[in-house]
């Protein structure tokens, strides 16, 4: 998710805001017909200059890997990352990914050596890395304000904690606690709500419907809601639509709908709550004609308009 915002103060008038980047993997773009491209090839694209704030939301090969050529290519002033970048540039090991056993293995390891050498990427280069818990809140820019609904600091800590039991692993319990960190990741994403001149946005990584535990649900409701776990069956519930009441909710689910992404019963929650559905890709989905695109994009209006687009 990219986010520009205009601000005098920032380089060429305007704040830039990246949140994951998608996969690395050249499998993932073979398919043409979705017009889908890498994400260092969008950006090239918006003739961008800098990025002032990049943010991983969770330690995955579909979120993280494809921020490595994009912090190659602009190096952020700021990284915010789970967890803490004294653990990921101390004590994250690289992992041997020939030990993988399947595919979710293989990304999954991929994932965990990208974090590394994605901290060390942003250090080197002058940048910040900061790990945003539960409770802080800023504003970017002008008009732009954020505020963390999760992690809590304990999860942050939690999560370090399972990292480390996998770089501890004895080779043969070695991939049985790799997959269990890996199951359990979604759930340890870095969860925003940006608030743009009044307009809410609802950003929970992959965060599913039992990972809103504790948060105050006042803080749910947004106009903007990016439905979590590219749109699976566990990405939400009606007691969770029924707390944000989003006009408009934007689905990233793959093409081929891996997992089951953008499930017929979850967007058919969604539309019944009055939301107007959107998607980053074109999943084929009866009663979906969505034309091939780079990018779904919304503009804002400071007077609460919201508008969407594909490019």
């Amino acid at each position: 998710m990219l986010l520009e915002c205009p601000d005098p103060r920032f380089q060429d008038g305007t704040f830039v805001m990246l949140i994951d980047g998608g996969s690395a993997e050249e499998s993932e773009f073979a398919d043409q017909s979705t017009g889908r491209i890498p994400l260092a090839d969008y950006l090239a694209t918006r003739k961008l200059t800098h990025i002032d704030v990049m943010a991983n939301t969770h330690i995955h090969e579909d979120h993280i890997s494809g921020l490595l050529p994009a912090a190659q290519a602009f190096p952020p002033a700021v990284l915010w990352m789970i967890p803490t970048a004294a653990f990921c540039c101390n004590e994250m090991q690289k992992l041997d990914v020939s030990l993988a056993q399947n595919t979710s293995q293989r990304k999954f390891m991929q994932a965990i050596n990208d974090c590394q050498t994605l901290c060390r990427l942003v250090e080197d280069h002058g940048g910040r890395v900061e790990t945003p818990v539960a409770g802080s809140a800023r504003h970017l820019c002008n008009g732009l304000r954020y505020q963390v609904l999760a992690p809590v600091t304990e999860r942050v800590e939690e999560l370090e904690e399972r990292l480390r039991q996998i770089f501890a692993a004895p080779k043969d319990v070695f991939l049985k606690t790799l997959d269990s960190v890996d199951c359990r990741m979604n759930n340890f994403s870095l969860m925003m709500l940006l608030d743009y001149c009044g307009t809410r946005i609802l950003l929970p990584g992959d965060t599913n419907r039992v990972g809103y535990g504790g948060i105050d649900p006042a803080m749910l409701k947004a106009d903007l809601f990016k439905v979590g776990h590219h749109g699976q069956i566990d990405g939400a519930d009606q007691a969770l639509i029924d707390r944000v009441q989003p006009r408009a909710v934007a689905c990233c689910a793959s093409s081929d709908r891996r997992y089951n992404s953008a499930h017929p019963d979850l967007l058919h929650m969604l539309k019944e709550s009055g939301a107007e559905l959107f998607f980053s890709d074109c999943p084929q989905l009866p009663g979906l004609d969505i034309p091939p695109h780079q990018a779904l994009i919304f503009t804002i209006g400071e007077n609460g308009s919201l508008t969407a687009q594909y490019l």
